[in-house]
């Protein structure tokens, strides 16, 4: 996934604020989702953050295209861990490495929810 990097994004140092980065985790994530999660489970899971590590490398600045890569490791029946990296289009530098832990919860009732097999089975690696 492709993102600019906007005026609203730059803090007072002249460079990506730190809250961006984690938007844009929460957003690849939730895209990498939305483009493999069936209809069916889509309407039943939801997730929500247990823990989220980043790792700054090097700053963004205006003007940059990002790129966002995410994936998956191990996921059991209540966890699903992630991993992304951010990195500068132009030069394809490493900006940011996050690694977060997902809770899938059943969007009824907000609680933490169980993931099927075949499920985990196509999103973890």
């Amino acid at each position: 996934m492709t993102v600019p990097v906007l005026p609203t994004d730059i803090d007072e140092q002249n460079h990506v604020n730190n809250i961006v980065y984690l938007r844009w985790i929460q957003d690849v994530a939730t895209a990498h989702w939305k483009s493999l999660a069936s209809a069916e489970a889509q309407a039943v899971i939801g997730w929500i953050v247990l823990r989220h590590e980043i790792d700054y490398r090097s700053p963004a600045s205006l003007g940059d295209e990002i790129l966002l890569r995410t994936w998956v490791g191990q996921a059991s029946r209540l966890k699903f861990e992630r991993f992304t990296e951010i990195r500068r289009k132009i030069d394809n530098r490493l900006l940011a490495q996050g690694q977060t832990l997902w809770v899938p919860v059943d969007v009824r009732t907000g609680k933490p929810t169980r993931v099927s097999a075949e499920l985990r089975a196509q999103f973890s690696t």
